[in-house]
């Protein structure tokens, strides 16, 4: 079954082609994969709240997490070498299309005081990058057990050859970009 997302894309080709006067379908930008990071400070890395934490970032991306450990230690921030500080998934195909669909007609309208997206999200490489405070904006989270709230950085990852382009196309696939 094909996705609201895959579906507005794959209208979206022919719009795509005029307004940036490409000449094959391929040229044509599209999204690659969509990652979801979750870091914790050193001192909250207990095994209760990590497993918590891998738990409920799976259950939002719908696959499973990786958690991601210290490289080397750092005094001053009290952090140890191979200690867990985070938490990521990467998405592609299938389920990163379900992830956008659910992201963008019920994640983020949830979001209290929600105007848009900056549109200055974009970094070098032409991928959109943005944060969310409360991880209790997914349906997936059940409201009655947190113990603690964690935001997370959402970065799509496109393969636009320019900031004009990835704006273009990520606001044909409705999103909330001022």
């Amino acid at each position: 079954m094909q996705t609201l997302t895959e579906k507005i894309y794959k209208e979206s080709i022919a719009d795509l082609k005029k307004q940036f006067a490409y000449k094959n379908d391929m040229a044509v930008s599209r999204l690659t994969m969509v990652s979801l990071n979750v870091g914790i400070k050193a001192t909250d890395s207990d095994n209760k709240f990590l497993s918590y934490l891998a738990t409920q970032v799976s259950n939002i991306a719908g696959q499973k997490a990786v958690l991601t450990k210290a490289r080397k230690a750092i005094s001053t921030f009290k952090l140890r070498e191979n200690l867990p500080i985070g938490c990521r998934v990467t998405l592609r195909g299938k389920k990163m299309y379900q992830f956008l669909d659910r992201l963008v007609n019920i994640a983020l309208p949830r979001i209290r005081d929600f105007r848009g997206l900056s549109a200055k999200g974009f970094n070098q490489s032409n991928h959109y990058s943005f944060g969310i405070k409360e991880h209790s904006i997914f349906l997936e989270v059940d409201l009655d057990n947190i113990p603690k709230v964690f935001g997370m950085n959402i970065t799509i990852a496109t393969t636009a050859k320019t900031k004009e382009e990835a704006l273009y196309l990520l606001k044909k696939l409705n999103f909330p970009i001022k």
